[in-house]
């Protein structure tokens, strides 16, 4: 019996290499990776999250998902350390993705996960804005400017080319010079404008608000927000209650798996008996799938909050997989059978390679 193995190793350069790093290919699939959802051909079974640290929430979480039509199964495994970037100088995320063949069920691939899961973070909430934002919005305004932040500009600009001011607000003036170093020279048609840590100052008057901060305090108020804007919530607790009962839309990426979830408001909100399920207007793959209305008016403001859905993940992963595998370090993980090998013995009931 033939019991050779090999793995496809892929490294986030080549990667990026290969041009993974494509927003308006990203927003595709993710948008098409829902609509199968909603047309059964999608597995998606609970995540696992391992929460290490209450007050900040250092977790790993592991996301399965099958895709039937690709015949892959997936998994994303992801650590989320919110206290790194200050005490250790890394990154406050690290993950990796690995596929496995329907036909086989053989690994296929493992690839670098932190620029999927950032990409995947970002064009949800650009798919989100495709149906619930003002498609004439003009000014953008950010809370919080990393990594993230950053991520998030580059896909609402690929399906809100409208946008010509950029607030940038965060806790340090240096961060929201690294934002605007970082994406002003791609985009000379936007008018980039630093607001020196004041949040009111980049919400207020802004027609897409996004919050992608690592702390556990809301920084919106739901004052700032105005008619007819659209606000995409990235990460935990990022802001106050009022900014969710101002909502004339709540739409979620999966309000069933958000509501037992992790730390954000509405999260709060409905285990405090403070939000019910009738309160949440709909799921998005539900919009994208053509079986909801998005936004009907232009004075609504919609509230969008995802909680990131491994299928979305798998989804991605699959798509920079078959893009870059051309790239890839071929592993090997086994010859043959255990027993298929020549063994001797190096111990009581201990063996090894000859």
């Amino acid at each position: 019996m033939k019991n050779e193995l090999f793995i496809k190793y892929l490294s986030q350069e080549d990667q990026l290499q290969a041009g993974c790093f494509d927003m308006p290919n990203a927003v595709s699939v993710v948008e098409n990776v829902l609509r199968a959802y909603e047309n059964g051909r999608v597995l998606y079974p609970d995540k696992t999250v391992q929460i290490f640290d209450q007050a900040v929430q250092s977790r790993i979480n592991i996301l399965p998902a099958t895709l039937l039509d690709e015949g892959v199964c997936g998994a994303k495994w992801i650590s989320v350390f919110p206290n790194n970037p200050k005490l250790l100088g890394l990154q406050n995320q690290s993950a990796v993705i690995l596929l496995s063949s329907l036909e086989t069920g053989y690994p296929i691939a493992l690839l670098e996960g932190m620029l999927c899961s950032s990409i995947r973070t970002a064009a949800v909430s650009a798919v989100a804005a495709k149906y619930l934002a003002r498609p004439d919005s003009v000014q953008i305004g950010f809370l919080g400017a990393g990594e993230m932040a950053r991520m998030h500009f580059v896909a609402l600009k690929a399906v809100l080319p409208s946008l010509r001011i950029c607030r940038v607000s965060s806790r340090t003036e240096a961060t929201e010079r690294d934002f605007i170093d970082h994406i002003a020279p791609f985009y000379p048609d936007v008018q980039f404008i630093p607001c020196k840590g004041d949040y009111e100052q980049a919400a207020t008057g802004s027609d897409v608000l996004v919050t992608a901060i690592s702390g556990q305090e809301p920084v919106l108020r739901g004052a700032w927000c105005k008619k007819g804007a659209f606000y995409t919530h990235v990460g935990g607790w990022e802001d106050d209650d009022e900014t969710v009962y101002r909502a004339d839309k709540i739409v979620c990426d999966s309000w069933y798996h958000l509501r037992h979830r992790g730390s954000p408001t509405l999260t709060r909100l409905y285990q405090a008996g403070k939000l019910r399920n009738e309160d949440i207007y709909g799921d998005l793959s539900k919009i994208a799938a053509g079986l909801l209305p998005g936004r009907e008016s232009e004075e609504e403001f919609i509230y969008f909050n995802a909680v990131g859905l491994s299928y979305v993940d798998v989804a991605l992963g699959y798509d920079f997989f078959r893009r870059s595998e051309h790239l890839a370090a071929v592993l090997p993980l086994q010859r043959t059978g255990i027993f298929d090998h020549p063994l001797e013995p190096a111990g009581p009931g201990v063996f090894r390679l000859k």
